[in-house]
C-alpha cells in the first residue's frame, strides 16, 4: 500500500472549491507543478469513501516568519551566521492541485479535507477517464507518451473516437521552431497512430506538406534512437522503425529536368513520382492563382465558359477557323489566338457576349499560370498525380512543396486536398480515415488579412472534415496568430516549449503562473496535451522519432548538382531499368529537340511499362535520316588490242 505523502487544507483565504484543492507535503516529497495525486476522504458520501485526482498547478514555500526583516535580525545581517542558529525554521510546502475527476461525480462538492497520495499507473487512467476507453477488447487508446512523476510511469493514451473522429477530431500543436520538436512529435504520433489505430474502424492513411527544408524527406530511413528512446517505445509498444510504406510526390524544376525536392538524390529517386498536372487539373483551381482584384465577374464568366464548353470537346463556330479540341495549354493558347484573329476580322467587339477586352486579359491570365508554376504545370497537357482511388492502408503520401513559389504551393494544397475531399464523400479514396498534415498554419491559415482560397480549405476541414473521414494535423510557431476557428476546432492540442511573448497573450490566461513557467522551460521530447477527455493540461515525454532527421538525410543524401539532359533522362529511366546507360540516352536522343526528349520521358515514368527501353524509344516520332544518292559507276574504258594500228 502507497504511503501518504501529504494532507488536504483549507484556510479562510484559500478555501477548497469543487474544482480545486490544497495540501502540504514534507519539504523532500517527489510532487511538483504537473505531478497527478489521490486524495482519500476521511468522511463517507452515500455509503462511499470518496476518491478525489488533481494535478498540481501551482507551489507555495512557507516558514513562520512575519516578515524577512525577522530572519535578517535573527542573523546579525550576516547570510554565513546561519549555521550557529540555536533552531531552524520550520518550513512547509503548499500546492495546489486542479481538480481532474471526483469518484463518485455526484453530488459535486468541495473537495474534503483527507490524506494524498501520489497517483499510481491505474489512478492516472481513473483521473484521466482513460479507463472508458482503454476497455479490454474495445480499446480506441493511441499511446502519445508517458507520464512520469514521483517513480511513476503511466502510459497516456488519446482516444482515437475523439482524435480521428467521429466525435471529435483534429490536432494541432505549438511551439517555438527548433526547440519545440513540432515535426518529431507528428513523426511519433503517426507511427503510434499506425501501430495502435483498432482493425475494425478501417484503414488509415496520411498525406503530409513538406513546407519547409528536408523535414519530411527521410522518413523511410531509419535514424538514431538512443537506449532512453528504445524504453519508452517498449512502455509505449511501437517498434523503434522507419515506415515501411512511404511515397514521394514533387514537380520538375522550371527547366523540368531534375524533379524540385531535397530527395533528388540517386540513391533516393526510386520512391520519388513526378507532380505535373495540366490545362485541366487546373483550370478547376484558376481562382487560387487570379487574383480577385484583377478578375471580376465577366473574366470568372469566361473562365466557366471554357471549362464547360471548350476544354476536352470539340469546338466550332462560324468565326473560327477550324475546329479545335483543347487538352493542354498550347491548345488553349490556340484557342485564344484563333478567337481573337476571328474577332478582328469581323471588326467585332464582343463574342458570344463576351467582350474583346475581357478575352484578352483572361488569355493573359491563364497563359501566365503555365510560366508562374513551371514545373508543376505542363504546356502538353501531361498529368502526374497522387493515386486518388487506391490509397493503401499505412502508407504516408508526402508532397514535397519546399522549393516552389507560393502561388504553386497554393495551388498543390487546394487541388490535392479537394480531391481527396471529393473521393471520400464518395467513400472510394482507397481509405477509410486520412490525416492531413500541414506545417507552417501562420502562413497558410492566419488569424487576419486577406482570406484565400488555401485559409477556407483549411477551415472547411477543421469544420466539417471529421464526417469524411478527413482529419487535419496542423502545427505553428504562434497559436495565437491562427484562425480561431482551425485552432478551435481542434480536439486534441499539443504543446512543446513556448516563447514567453506567446505565453502572455490571452489564450493562455486559463494557465496557473507555474504551468507557463513550466511550458517555457520545457526540454525537447516534453509536450503539454489537452485532449477533451483531460479535464486538465497533462505534461508527457515521447521517444525521439526512429526516422532519419532533415538535417542528418541532407548530409548523407545531398542534393545532387544540376546535370545535363542526357544526365537527367538517365537518373530519370534508371530505377525503372537499371540497365539502361548513358551511350544509349544519348543514341536515342540525339536527333530530338529537348521537349520531345522531356516528354517522352514523363510518358514513360507514368506509364512505367515492362520493357522500358522500347516504351521511350516508341514515344518519338520517326525520322528518316537523309542520304546522299549514289552516283553512277562511270564504265571502264576498254582496252585497245595489240594489233590496232591506231592503238598507242
Amino acid at each position: 500500500m502507497s504511503t501518504a505523502l501529504g494532507r488536504v487544507v483549507a484556510t479562510e483565504r484559500k478555501p477548497n472549491t469543487p474544482h480545486e484543492f490544497h495540501f502540504w507535503t514534507a519539504i523532500d516529497s517527489p510532487v511538483g507543478i504537473g505531478t497527478i495525486v489521490r486524495v482519500e476522504g476521511s468522511q463517507p458520501i452515500d455509503g462511499h469513501i470518496p476518491h478525489i485526482y488533481g494535478i498540481v498547478v501551482e507551489g507555495f514555500s512557507y516558514t513562520d516568519l512575519q516578515s524577512p526583516m525577522h530572519d535578517v535580525l535573527g542573523h546579525d545581517g550576516l547570510p554565513t551566521t546561519a549555521g550557529y542558529a540555536p533552531s531552524e525554521r520550520a518550513e512547509i510546502r503548499l500546492y495546489t492541485a486542479a481538480v481532474l475527476r471526483q469518484i463518485p461525480e455526484e453530488p459535486l462538492q468541495p473537495v474534503p479535507m483527507g490524506q494524498v497520495f501520489l497517483a499510481e499507473e491505474a489512478d492516472v487512467q481513473i483521473a484521466l477517464r482513460m479507463d472508458s476507453y482503454l476497455k479490454e477488447g474495445a480499446s480506441t487508446g493511441i499511446p502519445v507518451g508517458v507520464y512520469r512523476a514521483g517513480g511513476t510511469e503511466a502510459v497516456i493514451y488519446l482516444d482515437a473516437d475523439f482524435l480521428l473522429g467521429p466525435e471529435a477530431a483534429h490536432l494541432n500543436i505549438t511551439g517555438v521552431s527548433g526547440l519545440a520538436t513540432k515535426t518529431s512529435a507528428v513523426e511519433w504520433l503517426l507511427a503510434s497512430l499506425f501501430t495502435h489505430f483498432p482493425d475494425e474502424k478501417g484503414s488509415i492513411a496520411a498525406v503530409a506538406f513538406n513546407v519547409k527544408g528536408p523535414d519530411l524527406c527521410y522518413l523511410d530511413q531509419p535514424g538514431k534512437v538512443e537506449d532512453s528512446d528504445k524504453a519508452l517505445y517498449e512502455k509505449l509498444r511501437v517498434d523503434p522503425k522507419p515506415f515501411p510504406q512511404v511515397e514521394y510526390f514533387a514537380p520538375y524544376t522550371a527547366k523540368g529536368l531534375s524533379l524540385n525536392t531535397f530527395r533528388n538524390n540517386e540513391a533516393l529517386l526510386d520512391k520519388v513520382t513526378p507532380l505535373t498536372w495540366g490545362l485541366r487539373e487546373v483550370l478547376q483551381f484558376a481562382e487560387v492563382l487570379l487574383n480577385k482584384d484583377d478578375v471580376d465577374a465577366k473574366a470568372d464568366a469566361l473562365i466557366d465558359f471554357i471549362r464547360e464548353q471548350v476544354v476536352d470537346k470539340e469546338f466550332s463556330d462560324p468565326m473560327l477557323s477550324k475546329k479545335h479540341k483543347v487538352q493542354s495549354f498550347a491548345d488553349l493558347d490556340a484557342w485564344f489566338r484563333d478567337v481573337l484573329q476571328g474577332m478582328e476580322k469581323k471588326d467585332g467587339e464582343s463574342w458570344r457576349t463576351h467582350h474583346v477586352a475581357t478575352i484578352r486579359k483572361v488569355r493573359n491570365r491563364l497563359s501566365n499560370i503555365s510560366t508562374r508554376c513551371a514545373g508543376l504545370v505542363t504546356n502538353t497537357g501531361e498529368v502526374s498525380d497522387l493515386p486518388f482511388g487506391s490509397f493503401t492502408d499505412r502508407t504516408v503520401y508526402v508532397v514535397d512543396v519546399a522549393n516552389l513559389e507560393e502561388d504553386a504551393q497554393d495551388l498543390i494544397f487546394a487541388r490535392i486536398v479537394s480531391k481527396l475531399r471529393e473521393h471520400l464523400e464518395r467513400r472510394d479514396l482507397g481509405v477509410k480515415h486520412l490525416v492531413v498534415f500541414v506545417d507552417e498554419l501562420n502562413k497558410y491559415a492566419p488569424g487576419d488579412g486577406q482570406d484565400t482560397y488555401v485559409r477556407k480549405m483549411l477551415l472547411d476541414i477543421a469544420e466539417r472534415g471529421r464526417y469524411l473521414g478527413l482529419v487535419l494535423f496542423s502545427a505553428q510557431q504562434f497559436r495565437s496568430q491562427v484562425h480561431r476557428r482551425v485552432v478551435g476546432n481542434s480536439g486534441t492540442s499539443l504543446f512543446g516549449r513556448m516563447d514567453a511573448d506567446e505565453l502572455a497573450t490571452p489564450g493562455y490566461a486559463v494557465l496557473s503562473p507555474a504551468t507557463r513557467t513550466k511550458l517555457a522551460t520545457l526540454e525537447k521530447g516534453q509536450l503539454m496535451i489537452r485532449h477533451p477527455h483531460f479535464t486538465q493540461p497533462i505534461f508527457v515525454r515521447f521517444p525521439r522519432p526512429s526516422v532519419m532527421q532533415g538535417r542528418e538525410g541532407a548530409e548523407r543524401y545531398p542534393q545532387s548538382a544540376d546535370v545535363s539532359l542526357d544526365a537527367a533522362i538517365l537518373r530519370a529511366l534508371r530505377p525503372l531499368d537499371p540497365t539502361i546507360t548513358l551511350p544509349w540516352v544519348q543514341e536515342i536522343t540525339a536527333l530530338y529537340t529537348e521537349d520531345e526528349i522531356i516528354r517522352a520521358r514523363n510518358a514513360t515514368l507514368l506509364a512505367r511499362p515492362e520493357n522500358v527501353r522500347a516504351y521511350f524509344t516508341a514515344q518519338f516520332r520517326k525520322i528518316i535520316p537523309a542520304q546522299t544518292p549514289a552516283r553512277p559507276m562511270a564504265a571502264s574504258i576498254k582496252s585497245a588490242p595489240e594489233n590496232d594500228p591506231y592503238g598507242f
